[in-house]
């Protein structure tokens, strides 16, 4: 299992890298493993060039036991896998458009992006922003934790949170899933900046709700 789901990440980190959804170093994957450890993307890696073999192993400790250096976001993402237990995968990336949007200014914080489109309704839900900290600070990972916690016990579950002016951390129970939430995010985030349409309205949502169980 473990083979596959580094062959895995690697595919998804070129897949990414190849549409631009990362550049340069940018951006991280990590998977939860059955025994409780992670594989994570080394530090300064490029998706686009993955190695399967030298991707980082960390125990459920957090002690690395193998491959080259972890990524120092490796403590944000154990935040999230231990506030969400259905989360197996958490890709980070500096998508240009969501970048782009904390930088003109977001929806809100607590809903970086208004109901649009139904499939960011049904695919990604509500995403709220967490102030700028520097890369790596554990401040960072405190604030998302504590999103995680909040939108929970509020009945409004998430998997995406956004880092001010970094990009967004997004995860769920697979790495294919969870890129598919990134896309779905980063692509709003376009069609937001592009055109600036009038959000779903209260009728349309919960036809949403209804028929496909979108949290919102």
């Amino acid at each position: 299992m473990t083979a596959a789901l580094r062959e895995e990440i690697c595919r998804v980190g070129a897949s990414l890298y190849a549409r631009g959804y990362v550049h340069a170093s940018a951006g991280n994957i990590s998977v939860r493993l059955p025994d409780g450890g992670f594989l994570i993307t080394p530090t300064d890696a490029c998706l686009g060039a993955l190695d399967p073999s030298r991707l980082a192993a960390v125990d459920a400790q957090g002690q690395q036991t193998s491959g080259d250096r972890a990524s120092k976001t490796l403590a944000l993402h154990r935040r999230v896998y231990a506030e969400d237990p259905a989360a197996a995968c958490v890709i980070h990336s500096h998508s240009t458009h969501l970048v782009a949007l904390t930088l003109a200014g977001v929806w809100s914080d607590d809903d970086i992006l208004p109901p649009i489109t139904p499939y960011f309704v049904m695919k990604v839900g509500h995403v709220p922003l967490i102030p700028y900290h520097r890369p790596g600070d554990p401040a960072a990972a405190d604030r998302v934790a504590q999103r995680v916690v909040a939108m929970r016990e509020a009945g409004t579950p998430i998997r995406a949170v956004m880092l001010d002016r970094l990009g967004p951390n997004v995860w769920h129970r697979s790495p294919a899933e969870a890129s598919a939430v990134l896309e779905e995010l980063e692509e709003t985030a376009r069609l937001w900046l592009m055109t600036r349409p009038a959000p779903l309205n209260d009728e349309q949502i919960a036809e949403l709700r209804q028929h496909f169980g979108a949290i919102w």
